[in-house]
């Protein structure tokens, strides 16, 4: 495979034509955020025809302008770039997760697919925001070095016994908070 055949050299030539730089990160960007303009409302409803429908001229353009702001600036589409390319890998671990699962499951199990019970479902929701918040964290770079990067050398240099305590201890206070403000009312039928 010395030049790596017709494909790999299209590839390149979409790379050099701007497509992984500025089509793709402008579309991604563009879609997320007339989707939220859209289901928020902020700019206001407009009647036709009877119904009330979101304003998307108004909605278009502002995800447009936004979009191409985010384009305009390489540091945020670096940083997009790497955060979608690593939660695509974490979606890829969630499926073949399933597929580990799915293969130690009877047959007779599976008539309407393979769900995790909830506190199993919030488990694994939890652990996947807990890596997005990593994945964006690597992504976003200041000088060439990443956020995680950064706030690992800063525990690193300052991690001493106090610091350790002030981080059990605000642990062991948002643990206590989440346990009084949770609601006792519902049960896990009513959630489901």
């Amino acid at each position: 495979m010395a030049d790596g055949g017709a494909l790999v050299g299209a590839v390149g030539f979409l790379d050099r034509l701007g497509v992984y730089d500025v089509v793709l990160p402008f579309l991604l960007v563009f879609t997320i955020t007339f989707a939220l303009l859209e289901k928020s409302k902020i700019f206001g409803l407009e009647e036709i025809n009877g119904k009330e429908y979101p304003r998307r001229n108004l909605n278009a353009m502002a995800a447009f302008v936004i979009a191409f702001l985010v384009v305009a600036s390489t540091n945020l589409v670096g940083a997009i770039n790497r955060a979608v390319a690593n939660m695509v890998l974490l979606l890829i671990l969630s499926a073949s997760f399933l597929l580990l699962v799915g293969s130690f499951t009877k047959p007779s199990e599976m008539k309407e697919g393979i769900f995790l019970e909830k506190k199993w479902r919030n488990f694994f929701m939890a652990i996947v925001f807990i890596a997005i918040i990593f994945i964006f964290l690597d992504a976003i770079r200041v000088n060439g070095q990443s956020w995680l990067e950064i706030a690992w050398g800063f525990m690193a240099s300052n991690w001493s016994s106090s610091f350790v305590g002030v981080i059990i201890l605000l642990v062991i206070i948002g643990g206590f908070m989440f346990f009084l403000s949770k609601d006792k009312g519902s049960t896990d039928e009513e959630e489901s």
